[in-house]
């Protein structure tokens, strides 16, 4: 493989034009592959399309249409004010050929006026007898010649243990707010609801609508409101572009910085402009051909690979470093250039391969995930890795025989190895510095236990967003979630088996219930209407009974709603306010099969999610099939589940694949566990300081394990290799391949590291926790593993220098050195 290596390498630098002329052809066609490449950064997506949560929203998109607003928030005006601005402005977005309707009003007064139809015949029935029962001891007590025999107290008229019997349904959730608009007059702030045709999914159609409505809401006059009014729009569609636009920008800054910071650092470490161009050529080529790959086979790029292009540039330089040095070294030495390159790739160049194939291999082994970005990640990451190496291997030997034929050579000061004075302390400390690692690594070790996983959405979703801060006040403002879920079913009568047996499930769970509501067009039309009028009528005579001169202010306000409601019509579906049947109607002439679940807790609350998953599925419709439940909360519930099942399988897997590959490349068991020895142990060293730095795991940066074993085993790989070279001094050796092994480090940590300027909380999570990685594995690379290496080899020099002594013989050392000797001489 080595020789093999170096024979391309040297063929290449042989005939340069050709090389570099089949890889500018490569490089026009992978940027014509990848020129349409967009991001997308929809959560359902995430989930390959196998999963039942997936399928049931396209279904539910295709029945049910948008399950999101586009929310227009009117700010800072008087409540007439606001009132009159919702009245405005909601005609005029209904207009709009992508909204199917809007709603400014609540439900309340129509089922305030007919709340009594919802309580059950034998409560209407208490209801008369309370009534009836007052009114008769009031009768009495105001007779004068009436004399009670027992201080009996007045029969109570109050209802709170029916209230509290129907609190929690659908109908008193609908009509708990007094206001008819959707407005806050405290906070002097007003809700317009748009409902779009299409889902939000679909982004191209979401910023067209977003847009068409902040359109709108510029023609108006918004002064005539008052002179601080203003309009704000949030709401699921405006949120899904907010953060498409913010990891779009996270992927041009971090890029950029990265570009910026690995360039520097190339500069700096090898003082020439050339050098560093020779390092980057073989690795733009190779992002180039990586990205046309992914162009033909995804055609877009996720949350995760959107940052490939950093990460695997950072990963890529690492080689360049390694190769570009010990190119210049050898010609620093008097060698010719070819034969200096075909040196280089043939050990330096098999070490780079060998890392290459095992991180690849690693990536690969994340690929295996059912996470559809981890997948596409590792896919595209091992591909990258092996790609960039043939781009190194045609790119790299070209551009030297290129410059060697115009007579470049390097300086001979620029390749000279300084003895590092860090290799000098390590050989006479270490024994001391081997046994204060292992005691600091113990420690760590130690604090394993606190290691957390954050269950909050925040690492897919940024929470902080401006639309994602007013939506949740929004949501309180209305009363109930956005976002529910939706049931589908085919008939009213699997409408009404669904709200009864999720209905028994909140009762049965009580305070552990995750379901705030639930209702379908069915279950808001009580049944036996025509029965309950005509106790409700009753209860009306009774009522016309009561002294109103005896009572309160409030009291008689209160005996005036009731009369009201006693007096209300039954009702019927169509009779329905137009607002709630257009939430519980889909699209096309058949509106049944739907049934709303509304959540009571957090939606970007994984561990929440996952609870209210399990309660809402599992409903068994008459014909024995199960219920169809869809919503975004149930794909986070599923994305959670995915990882905390994997994640163990694929830490495993990577960790066997890396020696696996490493035992196969390197010839040797041994060799293999030596040179994973330095991972192994910044690995679990990082895990020990995690919760010391505050750090979680989530389900973003909990790839970043299975990454920092695949790419940190190429710095034990390069030191193993040049250390057993013949004739290799340990300070040199370490002096050269030290600084290779920090170089090529630090620029991983800067690809990387690069995420750490991303607003999004997931992305600066992976781009914190692998930069606390690398410098974990700079550490174990520069001090620890170099001591145990020496201590290792110090021990086995003494093995095979001292042979088993015959019994009763001892060593002494008399001042001429250690030597044998027995009791007799």
């Amino acid at each position: 493989m080595e020789r093999t290596l170096g024979a391309l390498a040297a063929h290449n630098h042989r005939r340069p034009f050709i090389a570099l002329l089949c890889a500018l052809v490569l490089c026009a066609v992978g940027l014509l592959c990848a020129r349409n490449l967009t991001l997308n950064a929809n959560l359902a997506d995430l989930l390959p399309d196998s999963f039942k949560s997936v399928q049931a929203i396209k279904t539910q998109e295709e029945r049910y249409g948008a399950l999101g607003w586009v929310v227009v928030v009117g700010d800072d005006a008087d409540p007439e004010q606001l009132q009159r601005f919702a009245q405005d402005l909601a005609p005029k977005l209904e207009a709009l050929p992508g909204i199917r309707y809007v709603e400014i009003t609540r439900p309340s007064r129509f089922f305030r006026d007919h709340a009594l139809y919802f309580l059950s015949p034998e409560d209407l029935k208490e209801v008369e007898r309370r009534i009836e029962a007052r009114l008769t001891w009031e009768r009495l007590h105001a007779n004068p010649l009436f004399v009670s025999l027992e201080d009996d107290p007045a029969p109570s008229l109050d209802f709170s243990d029916l209230e509290k019997k129907y609190g929690g349904n659908a109908v008193t959730r609908l009509s708990n707010n007094p206001s008819e608009f959707y407005l806050d007059p405290a906070e002097r702030r007003v809700v317009v609801l748009a409902k779009p045709e299409t889902s939000s999914s679909d982004l191209t159609f979401s910023r067209k609508i977003v847009d068409e409505v902040q359109g709108v809401v510029k023609q108006q006059d918004l002064s005539k409101y008052g002179p601080g009014f203003h309009t704000e729009i949030t709401g699921t569609f405006q949120k899904k572009l907010d953060l498409q636009s913010q990891i779009t920008r996270d992927v041009a800054v971090a890029s950029s910085v990265a570009g910026v910071l690995v360039l520097l650092y190339l500069f700096l470490h090898f003082r020439s402009m050339l050098a560093v161009g020779m390092v980057l050529a073989p690795v733009g080529a190779g992002l180039a051909w990586t990205y046309g790959l992914v162009g033909v086979a995804y055609g877009q790029v996720n949350i995760l690979t959107a940052f490939l292009g950093a990460i695997l540039g950072g990963l890529g330089v690492e080689h360049g470093i390694h190769l570009v040095g010990r190119y210049l070294s050898l010609r620093g030495e008097g060698m010719a250039s070819e034969q200096a390159t075909r040196e280089s790739f043939t050990h330096t160049g098999g070490a780079a391969l060998v890392s290459a194939l095992v991180a690849a291999l690693t990536f690969f082994v994340l690929g295996t995930s059912g996470l559809r970005a981890f997948r596409e990640f590792g896919v595209i990451a091992g591909v990258g890795m092996l790609v960039i190496i043939l781009a190194y291997v045609l790119v790299l030997p070209a551009v030297l025989g290129l410059v060697a034929r115009h007579g470049w050579s390097p300086r001979r000061t620029s390749t000279e190895t300084k003895e590092a004075p860090l290799g000098q302390i390590i050989t006479r400390r270490r024994g001391l510095l081997t046994g204060v690692s292992v005691l600091i690594v113990a420690g760590l070790l130690t604090q394993m236990p606190g290691l957390r996983f954050d269950y909050k959405v925040s690492s897919l979703e940024d929470e902080n967003l401006p639309s994602f801060v007013l939506d949740r006040a929004v949501n309180q403002l209305i009363g109930y979630t956005q976002m529910p879920l939706v049931v589908l079913t085919d008939s009213r009568e699997e409408e009404a088996v669904v709200v009864k047996e999720i209905q028994a499930r909140k009762q049965q769970l009580g305070a552990d219930s995750k379901v705030d509501f639930v209702a379908s067009l069915e279950s808001l039309v009580p049944g036996e209407q025509a029965r309950k009028q005509v106790i409700l009528k009753d209860i009306g005579k009774l009522l016309e009974r009561v002294p109103e001169g005896q009572l309160t202010a409030p009291q008689r306000e209160e005996l005036t709603e009731l009369r009201h409601q006693v007096r209300a019509a039954p009702f019927s579906v169509a009779d329905l306010p137009a607002g709630v049947r257009q939430q519980f109607e889909g699209r096309g002439e058949n509106g049944t099969g739907f049934v709303v679940v509304y959540p009571s807790v957090d939606q970007s609350d994984g561990q929440a999610m996952r609870k209210l998953a399990k309660e809402v599925r599992g409903v068994m419709l008459p014909d024995g099939r199960p219920a169809v439940v869809a919503g975004e909360s149930l794909v986070l519930a599923d994305i959670l589940d995915l990882v905390s099942h994997e994640a163990p399988y694929i830490l495993l897997g990577s960790t066997l694949a890396v020696l696996v590959a490493m035992w196969i490349t390197l010839g040797g068991l041994r060799t293999a566990l030596l040179c994973l020895t330095p991972t192994v142990v910044s690995v679990f060293a990082l895990l020990g300081l995690m919760p010391l730095m505050k750090l979680e795991f989530n389900y973003l940066n909990i790839l970043v394990i299975p990454v920092l074993i695949g790419t940190t085993v190429d710095a034990g790989v390069h030191l193993i290799t040049r250390l057993a070279s013949p004739g290799s001094d340990f300070v040199r050796v370490y002096s050269e391949t030290g600084k290779a092994i920090c170089g090529g480090l630090l620029t991983s940590a800067v690809g990387f590291g690069a995420l750490f300027l991303a607003d999004h909380p997931g992305l600066n999570s992976i781009g914190a926790l692998a930069n606390l990685g690398f410098g974990m594995n700079l550490l174990v690379m520069l001090v620890t593993f170099p001591a145990l290496l020496l201590v290792l080899s110090e021990r086995k020099r003494r093995r095979r220098a001292v042979p088993p002594r015959p019994r009763g013989e001892h060593l002494v050392d008399d001042g001429q050195g250690p030597h044998r000797t027995t009791p007799a001489s």
